[in-house]
């Protein structure tokens, strides 16, 4: 694991976004598409700010989500209506968007095979919860070990922990064979949450399954 200690929050997100869009640019000039997974939530919206300005061949970027609750995509709890809003927006809006919630007469499985050709990830950015969780892959959840196991299927639905909408999420092997992997936090809490799930199990602290490989970034707030 490579850590990385930012100033403040703004120049990691500034930064962290230039180091995507260099990455993007290197696979995009040995392969046809990058395949580039990101999560939800409100930490990574000002990477996706900056990022979505960026001149790149985004009409040659395969976009997906880490996980998505089933919600309808305009849903204020959608995680695809905060990536539409942020990142699938500006030059950024001619990516191709790959949605992981199944719709009528699309099954779990046709979602699976519709990810084989973007496998391996070309670069995934995650994030972490206080609890080590990743994607929607949550320490104590009925499905977590099924979700972890080398032969999982590359996505799998999964209850929330708090008793919300069933999550859609990647699973340990999508995201720990993912080829350049990035994690992005704020505050003290998750840098100690960090630092307890470098010392436990996939199955205490699911981040730890992909720590090993990865890059995170880190700011105070």
């Amino acid at each position: 694991m490579e850590l990385i200690e930012y100033p403040d929050a703004e120049m990691m997100m500034m930064q962290l976004a230039d180091k995507l869009a260099g990455e993007i640019s290197k696979c995009l000039a040995v392969h046809d598409h990058v395949s580039l997974a990101v999560p939800g939530g409100s930490t990574p919206g000002p990477v996706f700010d900056t990022l979505s300005g960026t001149n790149l061949r985004w009409d040659r970027v395969h976009v997906l989500l880490t996980d998505e609750r089933r919600v309808p995509p305009d849903h204020e709890r959608s995680n695809e209506r905060l990536l539409r809003e942020r990142l699938l927006t500006d030059k950024a809006a001619a990516a191709h968007f790959i949605r992981l919630v199944p719709g009528p007469g699309v099954s779990i499985e046709d979602i699976g095979s519709r990810l084989a050709p973007e496998l391996p990830l070309s670069i995934l950015l995650l994030g972490m919860g206080s609890d080590m969780h990743c994607a929607s892959l949550f320490p104590g959840s009925s499905r977590l070990a099924e979700a972890l196991a080398p032969k999982a299927p590359p996505v799998m639905e999964v209850d929330a922990p708090e008793g919300l909408e069933p999550r859609i999420t990647l699973t340990g092997p999508v995201l720990r064979g993912a080829m350049s992997t990035h994690v992005v936090i704020t505050g003290a809490e998750k840098r100690a949450a960090l630092d307890r799930a470098r010392k436990l199990k996939p199955e205490e602290a699911p981040i730890a399954s992909v720590l090993n490989e990865a890059t995170v970034h880190w700011a105070e707030g």
